[in-house]
């Protein structure tokens, strides 16, 4: 089948690509025969990608400049350019603000949690549209599409800075695009909802969150399948994500600038 997305062959980095929606993402665009750069603090990317000719693993860290830098190099010797930019890598660790049943819990937010979801979901989305995007700007185009969440349009209970590192990205996503517009760079964000279930959702995640909230694990985990606060009445798939970044970054979408699109299900304040 033709690629109406026209985008085989253009060179893609996907931050946080080993794992979750950033290796659906990565395999998405793999699919269409994009060249994909994984960028993630894994020892090592997916192995089905692994013979792939299209495909880079570059392990990295997002919160350290000269890592990033490292990898856009890498990226360049060997595609030539870099087009698109998914700003995915993030990181949640629920807390409260205040833990009323046990003061100064480990599920009452202090400092380290605090520094950390904001150095990976905040420094880590500036830090690598800014050494990629100087790169586009080079060249006077390219694509930066920068994951943000459902919750940080909503607010999330147990989830205040994960909600707030998100909402952050969706001011990033609106000033760069007023900034890199003019240079031919189009800015444009992902706010995914409640997904189905990847090796990201771990027990200690599900324990945390479901403590924030007063409720059991087994509560929690009911609701990804059906929820009452979802019209469409499930979770997302991964690949309803990445389906809407590929078409995002593709000249299918190039009137499409600085805004943040939510697939969510319809999930609202409402």
């Amino acid at each position: 089948m033709k690629d109406w997305l026209n985008i085989e062959g253009k060179t893609v980095i996907v931050t946080g690509g080993a794992s979750g929606i950033g290796k659906a993402i990565a395999k998405e665009f793999l699919d269409l025969k994009a060249n994909v750069v994984v960028a993630d603090m894994a020892s090592s990317g997916p192995e089905e990608f692994d013979n792939m000719e299209n495909y880079l693993y570059v392990a990295t860290d997002v919160t350290d400049k000269p890592s990033i830098e490292n990898m856009v190099k890498k990226t360049v010797d060997k595609f030539h350019t870099i087009d698109i930019l998914v700003n995915n890598a993030g990181i949640n660790i629920p807390r409260l603000l205040v833990d009323d049943k046990q003061p100064l819990s480990v599920f009452e937010l202090d400092e380290s949690v605090y520094n950390k979801i904001m150095d990976v979901n905040v420094k880590g989305v500036y830090l690598t549209a800014q050494v990629a995007g100087r790169e586009m700007v080079k060249k006077g185009s390219g694509v930066i599409v920068n994951m943000s969440s459902e919750c940080g349009l909503e607010g999330s209970e147990g989830q205040s800075i994960y909600a707030a590192s998100k909402n952050a990205v969706n001011s990033l996503t609106r000033s760069w695009a007023k900034e890199l517009g003019k240079k031919g760079v189009r800015i444009v964000g992902v706010a995914p909802g409640i997904m189905e279930a990847t090796g990201l959702r771990t027990d200690s995640y599900e324990e945390a969150l479901a403590y924030t909230r007063g409720i059991s694990v087994d509560k929690l985990r009911s609701g990804y399948s059906s929820t009452s606060t979802t019209p469409l009445g499930r979770s997302g798939k991964l690949k309803e994500a990445a389906d809407l970044v590929c078409y995002l970054a593709s000249d299918k979408a190039s009137y499409v600038h600085g805004i943040t699109i939510n697939v969510a299900g319809g999930k609202t304040r409402g």
